[in-house]
């Protein structure tokens, strides 16, 4: 099929360029643009990116993506030219001015795909393009001549969805050795002939492999801290002895991770040790994510009969196109383009996926077809679970309740872990956590849309049934009648709160403003303050809200024992989808009650002797001046400790790696700092450990330029740095921010000059583009370059010229929060400091080299950058202090390479660098 004879717009940093339907390109004006596309339909990519660049939100067209996810659900495309060309099979344009020419052709090429009778998705299509037209979306009428109506009516989407199966508890696995020539052979195995030999990996695996040798001693796991430089291979290293181990002792090995990267790395790796379906249909290898990451069938049906409207409604339809080719449901880093919620101002998005308190279990009507549900009941099965920090700590939480815990845990990412514990076993008392209580007692507020029912609509039955049962529902939704409700903050701004948390509330913020000293509040970000010497009102109105609470606990804690009871004696009715909805109903209760006692026991230590093991802190959270969050702050001290007695005692084999698990100091490796922050010595337990270094040639592959001439807060010098590195570099530099104000503003200041020179610059905080796909963008072409904060320094893994510069705009000092104030005085003050920053320089630098044939300068804009910092670079990596000028020819003149690296080991050995 030709081009599409519509006309089409494109617009970048560098300009504007609008194509007429059969006509040559031509550069134009923003207005010209915005008038064209209020004329008529235009064809575009990423319209609320476009929309950004022409400085017009309400900017509407024929977006090309939208097509793109209606024609091939499911399947991956980078979402921009360049990326849809190649997911079409076209000639990528040579430039900006080419592009509405690509436009046309690509929508030619998917309206022709549309027509083809090799169309692998066009089951549901014609179905689901009816409903669109009523929905008035734009493609529609375009599309409509291409979608042949089937010869016979087509399966209403959730009749077409497989169903799971019950399928009996897996026993508990065989206690078995590895020998060290087992995991040798595995390992060959899986990394296959011909491959090289690296000793580090070898040795890394078989240290691995005494992680699954039988328990000696109950609650005393084996703990395995192990360090593996990049490009060790240690996925392979440490898949080679779980693999021997599953299949040797028919169990359950979870991989846990912190990045959804890391976990769509791990299941490509994970094919080479098992096939992607048994002899029987299951599924050795299964990713598991929390509830919130899966689409919920019944809100997608709330949303596809009238629960949307508009542009919603228009989403709704794309994912359930989306749902019928999905391979696990997964909305959030899965199958599921990143950037489809976005087109839609992530409106929808997270009102599709399992929300927190609403999920009915069995009583839902799609829950044999439950994506949430299959997922669970398949990782029971499976042979590799890869999961998430959190998830996993979650889970072995639970399984000290009800079911079995993780057993073998192998933690990837091990240096996240501390962070992960220490979220996982916080406890807040905000008025945001405070109205989702309330919504999944009482129900949502009046004029509030959607299928959320409160307490008493989901155990009807049950309290009809139950009397005891029922008078319990009865007492806790009217005690809950005393939670925050909506418009809570106006409320406390205005000095009228109402009820006695919302009371609490107030003072908290009250005295949290009094408190402040941290210039914060001036600068429109979130405040702080200490529990310390607090005033008899506060205290008084924390014993009101603590007696609220109790009231609440006390009916849901009757209800609990109540549905207990209809279970062990139950009526007729009550079938096996009644008997797994209370269950679940069971389920919620429990970890309520248990967040409940926990709410009760903060506010009970108000105005009492301080816990040593705790951290407690007010807050008022704000966003540019506006507040969205007030509440009440519990941190442990060391968030290892709950982790030691939750996770490690019942293991029975545990392993921490990562490339910085040690603190490189200025002796050397400090394993000390990794034993304390892997919570062995907890449980009286010494870890074995082990250290494994990165064959990579830093020497000779890398440089570290410390530029010295930019001084801190001097914007403009700043943004300048950036935009001359990234000139110099010809883009593939990824910036790191420590914070977002100075990230947009060094992005305001340069993106257009970029753009004008054919260096596309993207930015977290800025586009309208999540995370995952930023960075695909990013390593899709070698002339992008991409500024972002912490989640990609240690998120990003680009091999290859895409990235070739690192650029750091400030040494990463901690945040001077209340809770570090804490743990820096209880973890020897500077010295804490210290570890921290060298463990993100250490993780920042591993985003430059990824593989052997890897290149690039690591470059940090500090003019007092301190000499004991520079242990976190590898040992023999170059380091030197320079001017901006001086950093520009080195980056000008290329990537490293043996002979450069010997000049600058000649002009400033490494040692010999002057501290400041």
């Amino acid at each position: 099929m030709p081009a599409i004879p519509l006309p089409a717009l494109h617009a970048s940093h560098a300009g504007t360029w609008l194509r007429e339907a059969n006509r040559d390109t031509q550069s134009c004006s923003k207005g010209e643009a915005i008038n064209a596309a209020a004329d008529t339909p235009v064809l575009m990519l990423n319209a609320p990116l476009v929309a950004t660049r022409l400085g017009y939100p309400d900017l509407s067209g024929l977006d090309l993506l939208e097509l793109f996810a209606f024609v091939h659900p499911a399947k991956f495309c980078v979402p921009t030219p360049k990326g849809l060309a190649h997911a079409l099979d076209l000639e990528e344009p040579a430039g900006d001015d080419a592009v509405p020419e690509l436009l046309q052709r690509a929508a030619g090429k998917l309206l022709e795909t549309c027509e083809s009778s090799e169309w692998a998705e066009r089951e549901g299509a014609w179905s689901v393009l009816q409903s669109l037209a009523r929905l008035r979306w734009p493609w529609a009428g375009v599309l409509a001549p291409h979608v042949a109506k089937p010869e016979r009516a087509e399966k209403w989407l959730f009749s077409r969805l497989p169903e799971w199966e019950e399928v009996p508890e897996r026993p508990q696995p065989a206690q078995v050795n590895l020998a060290e020539a087992e995991v040798e052979a595995q390992l060959a195995r899986l990394t296959g002939e011909g491959a090289e030999k690296r000793d580090g990996q070898r040795a890394y695996a078989k240290d691995v492999g005494g992680v699954f040798a039988p328990r000696e001693k109950r609650k005393q796991p084996h703990v395995l801290l192990a360090q593996a430089g990049t490009g060790i291979g240690k996925t392979l290293g440490y898949l080679a002895p779980a693999s021997l181990w599953a299949d040797k002792a028919q169990g359950t090995v979870w991989v846990s991770t912190y990045t959804k990267n890391l976990q769509r790395q791990l299941r490509g790796e994970s094919r080479r040790a098992w096939p992607s379906r048994r002899a029987d249909g299951s599924r050795p290898v299964v990713v598991r994510k929390g509830r919130e990451n899966y689409l919920c069938l019944l809100n997608l049906e709330d949303a596809l009969q009238g629960g949307f409207a508009g542009r919603p409604a228009v989403l709704a339809q794309l994912v359930a196109r989306w749902a019928a080719y999905s391979a696990d449901g997964d909305m959030i880093g899965g199958d599921l383009p990143g950037w489809l919620g976005t087109l839609f101002r992530k409106r929808g998005i997270t009102a599709l996926t399992d929300q927190r308190g609403e999920c009915i279990y069995a009583g839902c009507p799609h829950y044999r077809k439950c994506f949430i549900e299959r997922a669970t009941r398949a990782s029971a099965q499976a042979d590799l679970v890869i999961a998430n920090h959190a998830l996993v700590m979650i889970n072995a939480a639970r399984g000290r309740h009800h079911g079995q815990p993780p057993t073998r845990i192998l933690f990837d990412e091990g240096h996240h872990v501390f962070d992960a514990a220490d979220s996982t076993f916080a406890a807040a008392l905000t008025g945001q956590e405070a109205i989702e209580l309330r919504r999944w007692i009482i129900g949502p507020e009046k004029g509030n849309r959607g299928r959320r029912r409160g307490l008493a609509a989901r155990l009807a039955d049950v309290a009809s049934y139950d009397d005891a049962g029922g008078e319990a529902v009865e007492a806790a939704v009217e005690a809950a009648q005393n939670l925050p409700s909506d418009g809570w903050i106006a409320r406390l701004v205005e000095g009228t709160p109402f009820g006695p948390v919302e009371a609490l509330l107030g003072q908290v913020r009250a005295l949290t403003y009094a408190r402040d000293e941290s210039g914060a509040q001036d600068a429109g970000y979130g405040i702080e303050t200490e529990v310390a010497s607090l005033p008899g009102p506060l205290i008084e109105a924390a014993q009101d809200a603590q007696v609220a609470l109790a009231a609440i606990r006390s009916p849901l804690m009757t209800l609990g024992g109540r549905l207990e009871a209809v279970l062990e004696d139950a009526p007729d009715w009550l079938d096996g989808q009644g008997r797994a909805r209370i269950e679940g109903a069971r389920h919620s209760l429990r970890w309520r009650i248990d967040l409940l006692a926990a709410w009760e026991s903060l506010l009970a230590r108000l105005g009492g002797p301080a816990d040593p093991d705790f951290v407690d802190w007010f807050a008022v959270d704000r966003n540019e001046a506006r507040e969205f969050d007030i509440g009440i702050h519990r941190h442990w001290l060391d968030p290892m400790k709950p982790f030691a007695h939750v996770v490690l005692e019942p293991a029975h084999g545990v392993m921490l790696t990562s490339a910085t698990l040690t603190d490189r100091g200025e002796t050397g490796e400090d394993w000390q700092g990794a034993i304390a922050a892997s919570g062995a010595p907890h449980i009286e337990l010494q870890p074995k450990t082990s250290s494994a270094q990165s064959p990579f040639d830093y020497a000779s592959r890398a440089e570290v330029l410390i530029v010295t001439d930019i001084k801190r807060g001097d914007l403009a010098a700043l943004a300048g740095g950036y935009a001359r590195i990234v000139e110099a570099a010809g883009g593939g530099v990824l910036g790191l921010f420590t914070a977002i104000k100075r990230l947009r503003a060094v992005y305001g200041r340069i993106a257009d000059r970029l753009a004008r020179a054919g260096l596309p610059l993207y930015a977290q905080h800025v586009d309208p583009i999540d995370t995952g796909t930023l960075t695909d963008i990013f390593r899709d072409d070698r002339k992008a370059s991409l500024l972002g904060t912490d989640a990609l320094r240690d998120g990003v893994d680009v091999p290859g010229e895409s990235l070739r510069c690192v650029v750091l705009e400030a040494v990463p000092w901690p945040r001077p929060t209340i809770l570090h104030r804490a743990r820096r005085a209880a973890n020897g003050g500077g010295a804490y400091d210290d570890r921290l920053i060298r463990a993100r320089l250490a993780q920042a630098f591993g985003r430059l080299i990824r593989s052997r044939e890897d290149a690039g300068h690591f470059i940090v804009l500090s003019s007092a950058f301190p000499s004991r910092l520079l242990s976190a670079f590898p040992p023999g990596t170059p380091v030197t202090r320079l001017t901006l000028d001086g950093a520009l020819e080195r980056v000008a003149a290329g990537p490293p390479n043996a002979d450069r690296a010997k000049e600058v080991a000649g002009t400033l050995p490494r040692e010999e660098t002057p501290d400041i």
